[in-house]
């Protein structure tokens, strides 16, 4: 006659684990670290947090910048039925696509000059220099070399391509074009020296062995390089993407104030347009605070994505 098995009681279950009681020297360490770091936390409180108090305060009212009319919450629900927005957006979202070419292009720049090509040192000051130019200049020689009688027109035109010559800034879309391929210029310095940094701590050893075992450099660079550069990836990538949404006011105003149309404005120019271009501050504190909750989101994420195991 079989008997069924009993379930073990609570009393059988191994206690809990419990958590190791702080230390005398690291609560005091705890306390001088919160004491330290207080100062700069109210500074930081009252110069940021106060006008994004109110900045959420002027979100809900109508506000021409001397008096505010209370209005609520529906002001953003009648900014998520504005067609120009989603436009504005979407815009955002475009750009976005760039961002694996603002990747891959320094990742695979960094790789030659980590493998000390002939000229590497030149090299690396020149894919460098970009991001010793302001944003303003950038998108000056941006403007006059997508004109109608820009130089890429002049270019195609000497090597016999001549039909594809067209003012890039005159469509929307081509105007969008033109400005995410300024920003991936732009970004190819910074991103280059961040991969190059990263394979100067990674062990050599592991790309000899498999070069002893056969591999050749394109496995060698996506099975060996590449999963090493996790972290510095992610950090590129985070430093773009935030970029793409904060940085590029100055070269929007310069190549195409954001036209034709809003074939070129980003949410950050859309800011900028409502509250001091048509005196809407309080939609413009809106689409602030709209923009301000987009980065808060990819700050949270990316520390999320930092503190990931390997």
């Amino acid at each position: 006659m079989s008997t069924v098995p009993q379930a073990p009681s609570i009393s059988d279950l191994p206690p809990a684990p419990t958590r190791p009681r702080r230390t005398a020297l690291q609560r005091r360490r705890g306390f001088i670290g919160i004491a330290m770091s207080a100062p700069a936390f109210l500074l930081v409180t009252a110069l940021l947090g106060w006008p994004m108090i109110q900045a959420g305060y002027y979100s809900m009212t109508q506000w021409d910048g001397l008096t505010a009319t209370w209005i609520g919450p529906s002001t953003y629900t009648h900014e998520f039925h504005d067609p120009a927005f989603w436009r504005v957006l979407q815009n955002n979202g475009l750009l976005l696509l760039s961002i694996p070419v603002a990747l891959g292009i320094p990742l695979g720049i960094a790789f030659l000059l980590d493998s000390r090509v002939f000229g590497w040192r030149t090299f690396r000051s020149v894919y460098f220099l970009p991001t010793a130019i302001s944003w303003v200049v950038i998108g000056m020689v941006a403007e006059r070399f997508f004109a109608a009688q820009g130089q890429l027109n002049s270019i195609t035109g000497a090597v016999g391509l001549g039909f594809l010559k067209s003012d890039f800034l005159s469509g929307q879309r081509t105007a969008l074009l033109a400005v995410a391929i300024t920003f991936v210029w732009s970004m190819i310095g910074t991103n280059t020296i961040i991969f190059l940094t990263g394979m100067a701590t990674l062990d050599p050893s592991l790309a000899e062995a498999a070069r002893v075992d056969g591999a050749g450099a394109w496995q060698t660079f996506t099975r060996i390089t590449v999963p090493q550069l996790k972290r510095f990836i992610q950090f590129a990538l985070m430093m773009t993407l935030i970029s793409a949404f904060t940085a590029l006011f100055s070269l929007i105003f310069v190549m195409t104030s954001g036209g034709p149309g809003y074939g070129t404005t980003t949410l950050e120019f859309f800011v900028y347009q409502t509250a001091f271009a048509t005196g809407q501050f309080g939609t413009g504190a809106m689409l602030g605070v709209i923009l301000f909750v987009i980065m808060a989101t990819v700050g949270i994420v990316q520390v999320r994505l930092l503190r990931t195991k390997e």
